[in-house]
């Protein structure tokens, strides 16, 4: 086991993901939402409201927090490789004495801040134009660096494991300075039976840059080289039907229209059926080589044995999902209702927005709208939300070349956490605000109070900060419609969200559970094989056999569009964050504030401590059914509100 995590790949599908250090060292980093999840924005660049955006200090980040400027970057680059070479001069050393312990920790774990404030940087200035290959090219240069310093300090796992466990103690006893180190050296002794040899950690190591290809390659071929259709729409109109064009498509108002985007977009995906299944299950046997070289019994032992997270988490979420499809079907019928389909609902009537709302949402409106929203929450969170929210750390709008989606970023430890998005001025926008700057806070509250060491949060509790903010926007502005129209747009955004973020990302890991169970079994890996399995659990999650949701067979080859399932089990932590949120925000609207004091100390923890154990201090064990059954009773409680709402319309 390496003592940092490898970068993960960005997610350019929808949203960005940068260093997102799931339990790991540094401060928390880019964190996205899911796909169909709250906060997901429209993909669209180039201006708002089809005026260009000029640049202006609140407008745009200021990398210049990091380094003033390009060259000195270069410099900084120049002087973490030499540091990085530097640190093989502590091999062997590591158990002659606590103060020569403590000396080694401080200056690797001082190179690994220092090459995570190098890769942000050019992750930053990439994103800002994608289709700069200068700046892009940094970012490569940057991400090789981190590769570099993980292969440079694969010997310390092993070498502490030798050291064992009590000379380590007495260590930690003689020497205050190592309680910075003390959990991640309590989680290298746990990680003893999966640990190899110091020739077989670098090894694995080496091996990283390798098993990276299958997640390159299908982002390659998803988001550069498929041979995207042109439709004609009933309007005349013609929509090229990229990622882009098909977000836009599927919620188009015409039924026709939607069914015509659905059928030529899947049928491109599934005329690579046969190229995907090879790029996903070569990726489930990278996977493998880590599972079977490790001794870990299952790739879900594998995948969670990092965070400590039981597995209860996993079956009870995937048990209470399963027991609420009646809530999700109870939706899909209401859906049904207010688009006022006269036949059998259809997979693609799930997108186009059940009420217009008219309204718009600068934002200015955005920050304020949050700051109203986020009272709750006390002094200490709105006092770290409003520095934020001064300048500096956000690029808010759409520009050409411009990453879409939104993600914050909070791994540069010394400096702020830094925010995209691509602000449309609508509802959406101003939920994906919140979202962020959930984030955000987060940030400011573990490093605050943390360690670099321990600063670094799981998204296993990221999400739920996240999911908190716009859930609190959400009851807020349900609260202040003035009228039933807009209540009922409000209601039915939210409840969209809990199906996304709750549902959708739950079947997701089921998905991820049956494919890696092939891995497991050395089963075969085929795209038809996929295909057969998640076009089960799509007409399961949406009632196909009931006679809820028609799934045409072709759309079953969905799961080859979706990015997360290169971020081994990411997908259902979503799902158990949205329970967390849900289950956290029913206690604190009420006014609990011991529940509330419970959610800001669970925000300042960072990585303290492993998620689950982290989650139970505030108040939520998610290897129970409260939590979830928590987001039940809210997803209920909106439908009753709107139902009584439309009753009222009708009469």
């Amino acid at each position: 086991m390496t003592i940092f995590r490898e970068l993960p790949k960005f997610k350019e599908v929808f949203v960005c993901g940068a260093l997102a250090f799931a339990g790991g060292l540094g401060g928390c980093a880019a964190l996205a939402t899911p796909l169909d999840g709250p906060g997901v924005n429209s993909l669209s660049s180039g201006s708002v409201s089809g005026v260009p955006v000029e640049p202006d200090y609140g407008s745009v980040w200021d990398l210049r927090d990091i380094y003033p400027s390009v060259d000195d970057w270069a410099v900084a680059r120049r002087e973490v490789m030499s540091d990085i070479a530097g640190l093989s001069a502590f091999q062997g050393t590591l158990g002659t004495d606590s103060e020569t312990l403590l000396e080694a920790l401080n200056a690797i774990f001082a190179v690994y801040k220092n090459v995570t404030r190098v890769y942000v940087y050019t992750s930053l200035n990439a994103d800002e134009d994608l289709g700069d290959a200068t700046a892009n090219a940094r970012r490569l240069e940057a991400a090789a660096t981190y590769s570099e310093l993980i292969e440079a300090t694969s010997w310390v796992d092993p070498e502490l494991l030798d050291i064992g466990s009590d000379k380590l103690a007495a260590f930690i006893d003689q020497t205050p300075g190592l309680s910075d180190y003390r959990f991640y050296i309590e989680n290298v002794l746990r990680g003893a039976p999966h640990t190899l040899s110091p020739l077989g950690e670098q090894l694995l190591a080496a091996a990283g840059k390798v098993t990276e290809a299958p997640s390159e390659i299908y982002s390659i071929l998803a988001n550069a080289d498929m041979p995207w259709p042109v439709v004609t729409l009933s309007t005349g109109e013609e929509l090229r039907l990229s990622q882009a064009g098909y977000s836009r498509g599927r919620q188009l108002p015409n039924r026709a229209d939607r069914k015509l985007v659905f059928d030529d977009f899947w049928g491109v995906w599934k005329a690579y059926e046969n190229t995907y299944g090879a790029i996903l299950g070569g990726h489930l046997k990278a996977l493998q080589l880590n599972t079977r070289e490790r001794g870990y019994g299952s790739a879900v032992e594998r995948a969670f044995f990092g965070d400590a997270m039981p597995p209860e988490v996993y079956e009870t979420l995937i048990e209470e999902v399963n027991a609420a499809l009646p809530t999700l079907h109870r939706y899909f019928k209401l859906r049904k209702q207010m688009l006022g389909l006269e036949t059998d609902m259809a997979y693609y009537d799930i997108y186009p927005p059940l009420v217009a709302l008219d309204k718009t949402f600068t934002y200015e409106t955005s920050i304020e709208l949050t700051r109203q929203a986020l009272t709750p929450l006390g002094e200490e969170y709105l006092e770290a939300y409003n520095r934020g929210v001064e300048g500096g750390w956000v690029h808010v709008y759409p520009d050409d070349g411009k990453r879409s989606g939104a993600y914050m970023n909070g791994s540069v430890y010394d400096v702020h956490p830094y925010v995209l998005l691509n602000h449309n001025d609508d509802f959406d926008s101003a939920s994906t605000f919140a979202h962020e700057y959930g984030h955000a806070v987060h940030s400011v509250l573990a490093n605050a109070a943390q360690p670099w060491p321990t600063a670094g949060y799981s998204t296993f509790i990221a999400e739920t900060a996240s999911i908190m903010n716009e859930m609190l926007l959400q009851d807020m502005v349900i609260g202040q419609a003035q009228s039933p129209e807009e209540r009922l747009f409000y209601l039915g955004s939210a409840l969209e969200g809990l199906r996304g973020t709750y549902f959708r990302q739950a079947m997701f890991a089921e998905f991820e559970f049956r494919v890696n169970a092939l891995a497991d079994r050395n089963e075969a890996l085929t795209g038809a094989r996929m295909t057969e399995i998640y076009l089960d659990l799509l007409r399961r999650y949406h009632g196909h056999e009931e006679g809820v949701v028609q799934i045409d067979e072709l759309y079953g080859i969905e799961w080859a569009y979706i990015p997360h399932f290169y971020y081994d089990f990411y997908v259902f932590q979503y799902a158990t964050s949205i329970a967390a949120a849900s289950s956290l925000a029913e206690q604190i609207s009420s006014g609990d504030v011991v529940a509330r004091d419970r959610f800001i100390s669970l925000l300042k923890a960072g990585g303290s401590d492993h998620p689950y154990a982290l989650m139970k201090d505030a108040g939520v064990d998610l290897a129970t059914p409260d939590a979830h059954r928590a987001l039940i009773r809210r997803a209920n409680a909106i439908m009753d509100e709107m139902e009584a709402i439309l009753a009222d319309m009708d009469s």
